[in-house]
This record gives C-alpha cells, sequence and structure tokens, in this order.
C-alpha cells in the first residue's frame, strides 16, 4: 500500500507545475520543523485510495549542499521504501544533467518512476529521446509529459503503482557520469537547428547590456499596462457603478435616517455638500468599499495579470540572473527580486516567499527592505490617484525616494549584520506563452487571496476610525504629536489620524489624506511616510511569524528611525 508519493528533480523542471496537475488545486503549505524550507503538501486518488503526495525542495542530487536539498534527502527516508514512491520529474532538454539523480534514486533502491517533462520543448529545440529504449536500460517506468498542457500526466498517474525496487549496483561518481554518457548515446539523438526568434530573445536577456535594455523596457511597458488596465477597469467599470447605481441605492437606503446619529455617521460617514462623496464620507458602506473594490482592486487584477505573465513566460529567472551582482551589495542574490516584485502586489506574499532565501540574515534583510521600500498595489493606486493631479514628478519622486532608501539601508545592512549570504544556482527556463486557463487560474486564486485577507480589515479599518473620530479620541493623539508632524514633516497636526491608520491599511489612511487640502510637496511628504513606516497590521504579524520576535523588534526600530530622517530631509530639502 502507497502511503506517500514524493516529487524530486532538480530545480526549474517544471516539478510544480506536476503537482498542480496531479493534486489541484487543494494544497497545505506548511514549514519542515526546525527550518523555513517550505513543501507543499496535497492528495491524490489513486484507484480508490487517497494518497499523500509532497513536492519536495529543488535538488540536483542526494548528496546534499543546502538546507532545502537536505530537507528533500531526510524526507525520502521517512518510510519505508515499499510504501512510498518517488515520481523524478527530468528536464527533457537537459537530460544528461538530470539523469545523475535518477541514477542515485534507482541505486539506493527507491521505487522511481521517471517524467521526462517539457517534451514540447525538446522537440522545438530538436531533441529527441527513445523513451522505451530509456526504460528499457533503467529497469523504471519512463513517461514523456507536458505539464504545461496535461499531455501525459493520465499515463503518469496509471503506471505510478508499476513502480517497484531495482537492484543496482551502486557507482563510484565518476562510474555514474561514464553511465549517464552510455546512456545517452543509445537513447538521446540530436537534430540541428538553427536558433529562432525565441531563443535570440532567450539569450540576449541575460546578458549585460542588452538584458539591461530589455528589463528597463520590460519594466517600463509593465507599468503602463498595469496602469491602462487598472484606469480603464476604474472608468468603464467601478466608476461608473459607485458614483450611479450604487450610490443612488444607499440615498433610497438612507433617506429617512438623521444625519447626526452615530449610526448614520458610522456606515454612511459624513455628507460633502450634502451629498455622499466616496473618497472623504468614511463610512464602513460608502469609503470602504470603493477604496476596497472601486480603487485598488482594479489595479490589483491588472498587477497580478502581469506579474503571473511574466512568471509563466520565463521571464523572472533572467531578471534575477540580470540583478545578481547589484543584489549581491545588499547582502542578497539574484533570486531576492521575486519576492520584491511579489511585494509590490502585496508585502504579505513578498515577505512569505522569502524563505526561498538560504539564510536567516537574508531573509531579514529582504524583509526589512520589502516592509519599507515596496509600497503594495493598494498603497500605489492611491498614491496615484491623489499625486498624478499634480503631475508625474511627484508621483516618481516618490519610487525615487523608496529606491533610494532600498539601496541605501541594503548596504548599511549587509556591512553590519554578521553572517554571509550565500552564493545560489538558478535555472533558467526557456521562454514558453502560457496557456489562457493556466493564466486565468493564477490570476483568480491570487485576487481571492487578496479579497479574504483585505476586505475584513479594510471594514474593521474604517470602522475603528470612525468610532475614534465620532468620540474625538484623536484629538489626544493629534496633540502629543504635533511637534514632530508640524514641526519636523511639515504636515498640519490632523495628517497624524492617516499615519496612525496606516498601521492597519495603507490605502485608507492615504485616502484619508484627500480632505485635508494638503499642498503637493505636504502630500509628497506623507504619502512617502506611509510608504516607509510600520507595515500594515497583516504584514506585521507576517514578520513576526517569520523574523522571530526580537528581529521584528530591529526591523521596526530601523522603520522609525527611518521615517524620522526621510520625512524630516525631504521637509527641509524639497521645494514647494
Amino acid at each position: 500500500m502507497i502511503k506517500k508519493i514524493y516529487l524530486i528533480g532538480n530545480p526549474n523542471v517544471g516539478k510544480s507545475v506536476v503537482f498542480s496537475r496531479l493534486t489541484g488545486v487543494h494544497v497545505i503549505s506548511s514549514n519542515y520543523p526546525g527550518t523555513t524550507v517550505e513543501l507543499i503538501k496535497g492528495y491524490l486518488s489513486l484507484r480508490d485510495e487517497k494518497v499523500e503526495v509532497v513536492d519536495l525542495p529543488g535538488t540536483y542530487s542526494l548528496e546534499p549542499t543546502s538546507s532545502a536539498e537536505e530537507v528533500a534527502v531526510s524526507l525520502l527516508k521517512e518510510y519505508p521504501k515499499n510504501e512510498i514512491v518517488v515520481v523524478n520529474i527530468l528536464d527533457s532538454t537537459n537530460l544528461e544533467r538530470n539523469l545523475l539523480l535518477t541514477l542515485q534514486l534507482i541505486e539506493e533502491g527507491f521505487p522511481t518512476i521517471a517524467c521526462l517533462n517539457m517534451c514540447d520543448d525538446a522537440v522545438h529545440r530538436g531533441v529527441h529521446i527513445d523513451i522505451k529504449k530509456l526504460e528499457e536500460i533503467l529497469h523504471i517506468p519512463v513517461i514523456s509529459t507536458c505539464a504545461v498542457t496535461g499531455v501525459g500526466i493520465k499515463l503518469l498517474i496509471d503506471r505510478i503503482k508499476e513502480t517497484v525496487p531495482v537492484l543496482r549496483e551502486k557507482l563510484s561518481h565518476e562510474e555514474r557520469w561514464k553511465e549517464i554518457g552510455h546512456i545517452i548515446e543509445q537513447v538521446q539523438h540530436l537534430e540541428h537547428r538553427h536558433h529562432r526568434l525565441r531563443e535570440v530573445l532567450e539569450d540576449a536577456s541575460v546578458r549585460p547590456l542588452t538584458g539591461l535594455l530589455m528589463a528597463s523596457g520590460a519594466i517600463y511597458v509593465s507599468f503602463k499596462i498595469v496602469r491602462f488596465i487598472g484606469e480603464f477597469i476604474i472608468n468603464k467599470i467601478t466608476d461608473p457603478f459607485f458614483y450611479s447605481t450604487y450610490q443612488n441605492l444607499l440615498e433610497k437606503l438612507t433617506i429617512h435616517w438623521q444625519e447626526k446619529s452615530f449610526l448614520f455617521h458610522l456606515l454612511i460617514g459624513d455628507l460633502v455638500n450634502g451629498k455622499i462623496d466616496f473618497k472623504q464620507s468614511l463610512g464602513v458602506l460608502t469609503t470602504a468599499p470603493y477604496i476596497e473594490f472601486g480603487m485598488v482592486l482594479p489595479y490589483v487584477i491588472s498587477f497580478y495579470f502581469v506579474l503571473s505573465l511574466l512568471e509563466d513566460i520565463g521571464y523572472l529567472p533572467r531578471l534575477a540572473i540580470l540583478l545578481d551582482n547589484l543584489l549581491h551589495r545588499l547582502g542578497l542574490h539574484g533570486y531576492a527580486i521575486i519576492p520584491v516584485l511579489l511585494g509590490f502586489g502585496c508585502n504579505v506574499p513578498g515577505i512569505l516567499s522569502t524563505r526561498v532565501l538560504e539564510s536567516k540574515r537574508e531573509r531579514f534583510i529582504a524583509s526589512t527592505i520589502i516592509s519599507i521600500g515596496v509600497p503594495c498595489v493598494p498603497l500605489q493606486a492611491m498614491i496615484i490617484g491623489l499625486l498624478g493631479t499634480f503631475g508625474g514628478f511627484y508621483v516618481g519622486g516618490v519610487y525615487l525616494v523608496l529606491f533610494s532608501i532600498i539601496l541605501v539601508l541594503g548596504v548599511i545592512l549587509n556591512r553590519v549584520l554578521p553572517g554571509y549570504s550565500p552564493e545560489f544556482l538558478l535555472e533558467i527556463p526557456p521562454y514558453r506563452f502560457p496557456p489562457v486557463a493556466i493564466l486565468g487560474k493564477k490570476l483568480y486564486f491570487r485576487i481571492k487571496s487578496f479579497l479574504v485577507e483585505a476586505v475584513p480589515i479594510v471594514l474593521i479599518g474604517v470602522l475603528v476610525i470612525n468610532i475614534l473620530l465620532y468620540f474625538k479620541l484623536f484629538d489626544i493623539i493629534t496633540s502629543i504629536s504635533a511637534p514632530v508632524i508640524h514641526g519636523l514633516f511639515g504636515l498640519p497636526k490632523e495628517a497624524i489620524v492617516s499615519l496612525v491608520i496606516g498601521f492597519l491599511r495603507k490605502d485608507v489612511a492615504v485616502g484619508m489624506l484627500a480632505p485635508l487640502g494638503l499642498s503637493a510637496k505636504q502630500l509628497f511628504i506623507a504619502a512617502t511616510l506611509l510608504a516607509i513606516s510600520f507595515p500594515c497590521i497583516a504584514t506585521f504579524i507576517i514578520l513576526w511569524k517569520e523574523l522571530g520576535l526580537k528581529d521584528l523588534i530591529k526591523s521596526a526600530l530601523i522603520m522609525l528611525g527611518i521615517s524620522l530622517i526621510v520625512g524630516t530631509a525631504l521637509n527641509f530639502v524639497v521645494l514647494r
């Protein structure tokens, strides 16, 4: 009886896609005890049996050189070999390198089935593999698959129960590579082909000069697309709905309510010129849904669409390679760009994804940088919406300040913090255009996750704000903080309300700046402070969970110090 199915393979062989095909979308994420290595688990129905499937961390061999590889090897030994099946995922375009792990699995007596993934790319590159011959040589089932399209997955499931331990002589390292050479000679045939445009672009995107040009172009176009899609949704869908259908509905429901009552203030907020103003009323039924669904969600949809597209096309690993030298100066390696980019969508998944980094030192640096210098989509949407009316200079200024903070803070932390950042090896997958269905599913689950997390916090945040404002409790905070807010930052003392609310929700906080009638300079300073000060409560909790209390306090003190320094500097340097 099979109790566990382990998926194992080199990094970037499509292991996660195969896992999704086998288990569907209902998966469990957890850390391996005593480490930050994340394990993904799901279940497969195998001939009326429910079997747990574990997606092991990527590994090149059974001789571990990192904590992730140590976890992968140790998990393989948790159960007796007759109770497990090892699905070894191989990249069909790099069969020779991938076979090292396959031979080791067979030599150790693990019941193994080989899954030659990316068979479509192999054909496109002129690589032809004799599957039947390879199966005869290895004495294990060998299946050719394309996990992205689902080709071969059903056959893979059908043949899982055919796996049995193979008695094989253990080879030395040199003997193993000689054996791999003999196998390749017998099963692989290469057809000469000229480079196509896709392959030319693949090479150009990792070279310093052409790569930087392509990266600049990709980032510029990405933000243009994000803004275009976001503004299109706002202008054509959300604004017409809120300012006609929804506003009329609210006015009919509240026509007999007393405007000065607590319930009216709580649900509708303050009327502006006798009407509901979705940006300024600050009601649970007015400003809360408008900020989340009318102003923020359109940009969330457009950002995650572009990010998912870049991920699935295969561009992000190339960007990681390109930025590796720069990020090394910040105590990180190139793959840290992935958490940073995720942080632009929402800081929570950005910080969670720092688990891919090898050392605790790297994770602290990356998490602190993301919390301070990477504004999430909701915050960006509000910054663009409010500062955009004064021109692109101020919007660009916010991003320039944040980028400068990332560079300076990263260099300082790299020099001050003890320890080192280990080197990393990153596989670069070929460019491929993702199927629309898979892209749509990824977009759906990311948006769903964002809404599940964000909507309750926004509603609670606006509710708390309303109660504090109604009972004038913010007046106490305002009077205490006035010397710093007005004296150092040059902001009206009422701005403290927005800065405090930023701890609950940044987008709501920026929205509260609108009624204050701030100048362009004041709005620029306030928006920048909101970006670099304490993260929202959801991010704060994740920081606590990932870093621990001691490092959380360190990170919070760094945020507080930078906020005071940057806010004061901008007040005295920026012209009106």
